[in-house]
Parts: C-alpha cells; structure tokens; sequence
C-alpha cells in the first residue's frame, strides 16, 4: 500500500479525471462522483484506488503498476508522493515482509491525554465482569458534552480495537442523560486502553488455499436491563485475517435465545453476502462461498429445516433471509463450541482470562513500544 497527496482541493473535474485513468469502464459523471474506491485490472495485474478528499491509497499486485499510475496522476495534478502507507486518518500502518498491522497509539495516547486521566493508572481489564448499566440509574449527572466527547473518541478507535466494541457500544445507549455510573465505566475502559496502547491488529500474507471467508454470529439474550433486547454480534475472517466487525443491539425484542440467535445469523449473513461480492467486485473472481459459524444448535437447524418454520411464524419475514442463502448454497452454517465462539467477545463483558483468549484469536497482540 502507498500513498500519495493532492495539493489542491478536490473538484468534481478531480475525480472524472481519476476515473478515466483508473476505470474499466466509462460511466456518467454522477456515478464518478460517488466513487471513493476505483479499480483498474489487466491481466493478471490488479490497481486499487481509494480516495479520501485529497488523498489517494494505492494498492496494487505489482509495483510496477503502482509506478506508472502515479507518473499518470502526476501529470494531470500536482502531487506529493508520500511513499509507502505509513499513517492515515489517526491510524498507523506498518508493512513488513510477514505482514501488515494497523494501530491507533499516536491517536489514543495524545487524545486521551488531552481529554482526561493523564495521570491515572492503567489496567487490562476492559469492564467488569456482568456490569449491568441502565438508563434510569439513581445517581448524579455528570457534563453530557464531555461524555459525548470521550465516547465519540473511543467508537473511532474501534476502526482498530475490535475487543472494545461491545463495551463501546454499551455505553453509547446512555448519551442523555448520562450519569457519574456511566462516567465511571467509560473512565475505566480509558484506563484499559492506556494500558494497551502498544496492542495492533496484524495482517499476514495469506497462500492461495488459504484464502476462506469464515463468519461467527453470536448474542446475549435480552441483555439490554431497558428493553430486553439482545445484543448481536459478528466477526469475519479471511483467512487468518480479521476484516470485519461489529456489536450493535438487535432491533426487535426476541421471545427466545433461539430467536435472538436466528436474528444474529441472518444479520451476520447479510453482511457476509455483502462481503463476498466485494471481494468479487475487487479481484474480478467469482462471489465466494463463505462459513458461517453459530454455537446455537436450534438456530442451526431452524436455518435448514422447513419443518421448524410453523413454530416461528412469530419471527419478522426479514430475517427469513437466511435461509434463502442457505438453500441456494451462498452459505453453510455450522456448529462450533462455545469456547471456540469467537464473536463471544462483542456481545458481553467477559472475565479477564477469556476476554484475553478472544482478544488474541481475533489477531490483536501487543507489540513493544518504541
């Protein structure tokens, strides 16, 4: 990956021309507009363009076709080239030859430091086991705007902190009005990220047999102490690597954790759909199959066996979406043992030694500090 700089604002005329030397294709103005992320194959070589504003990343098979793309672009505008990715949008990138990782230690260290507890003890556990947290806690106001301000802070650091997901997103139901309870759990995940400021989540290169998009989907069931809904949440790996995340509470009340469960896997299936045809849309392949792991064996079975389908009428058609993947073979959806569930770690807080098995699964391992 490398990166190079715009020095002059970004215009409309900007990004047509981008597109004409970068697309396979033509394509109206309107469509070129709403692009951020163009791509140019030929043959076996393959170019990747993201842009942001007025900068550019470059990924491509063959630095070769890295090269020339930039001599293309410098010729149009007046560029800065900054060489390999080594820092974008708050997140640092190292690229060595067993692989890539991405952290956020510049971003956490000084932000944090500016907002509070520059003085306070670190710890490595993230929140307490079982908290609890409502929305009618008997207990003092504290400043909503600095609240904001920290929360907001910890939900971009998720971009490279996936075990702190859940607990983000817990204590981002309680923006009004939130109270010193509130305050207390989010100094106490501050307190964890000071003392992991040297983890990163590593990329290794991947063989050809090696590349498998595989989901896991879990929840907790009517977890939230508000409304009972549960919390779903999801991981994707290709290959080894961790791609995508996300721990968010369900939208509707399940009436069962069989329920809750179904409801996560077609949440995770429509992400892994989605997954599939971009990694499509990049490589120019075909759409992979991908696994989708679940550790709910009614689930599993409701998901495959028509027969089931009478007793949960009850459920929204949405989410009947699975099983339309699962019938035309988009998907296979297997059973795989709590303890090996990794996604456990986006739907609950969890004791300190499983919380750190999880944490180093998913591929976030600390580094030493410079």
């Amino acid at each position: 990956m490398q990166n190079i700089n715009d020095s002059v604002e970004a215009r409309e005329l900007d990004f047509i021309s981008l597109y004409m030397l970068v697309a396979e294709e033509p394509t109206t103005v309107d469509q070129a507009l709403k692009q951020r992320l163009y791509r140019r194959s030929d043959g076996d070589t393959l170019l990747l363009v993201g842009v942001y504003v007025d900068d550019l990343i470059i990924i491509g098979s063959s630095v070769g076709a890295i090269d020339y793309f930039k001599l293309q672009m410098k010729r149009v505008f007046n560029m800065c080239d900054l060489c390999l990715l080594a820092y974008y949008l708050g997140m640092e990138v190292k690229q060595e030859a067993r692989g890539i990782s991405l952290c956020q230690s510049s971003y956490a260290g000084k932000h944090f430091e500016l907002v509070v507890l520059a003085d306070c003890n670190s710890c490595m556990t993230l929140m307490e086991s079982k908290v609890t947290l409502t929305k009618k806690e008997d207990a003092a106001a504290v400043d909503a705007t600095k609240y904001w301000s920290i929360v907001g802070s910890l939900r971009y650091l998720v971009n490279t902190r996936v075990a702190i997901a859940f607990a983000v997103g817990l204590v981002s139901r309680f923006m009004e009005p939130p109270t010193v309870l509130h305050m207390a759990a989010v100094k106490h995940m501050l307190r964890y990220v000071r003392g992991t400021l040297g983890f990163v989540c590593c990329y290794r290169h991947l063989e050809e047999t090696e590349v498998k998009l595989v989901g896991y989907s879990d929840n907790d069931f009517a977890s939230d102490a508000d409304d009972r809904r549960s919390t779903s949440g999801e991981v994707f790996f290709l290959g080894r690597s961790l791609i995508t995340w996300a721990s968010q509470k369900q939208k509707i009340t399940a009436l069962s954790s069989c329920e809750a469960e179904y409801i996560s896997v077609a949440i995770a299936a429509c992400q892994g759909i989605w997954l599939s045809r971009l990694i499509s849309d990049l490589t120019g392949a075909e759409p992979m199959k991908f696994w989708l792991l679940v550790d709910n064996k009614s689930a599993i079975e409701l998901c495959r066996n028509p027969i089931h389908h009478d007793r949960s009428k009850h459920i929204d058609t949405h989410f009947y979406f699975i099983r339309e993947c699962a019938n035309e073979d988009k998907v296979d959806i297997e059973h795989v043992r709590i303890e090996d569930q990794v996604a456990d770690i986006l739907t609950k807080s969890l004791r300190c030694v499983k919380f750190a098995e999880l944490r180093q699964k998913m591929g976030v391992v600390e580094v030493k500090m410079a």
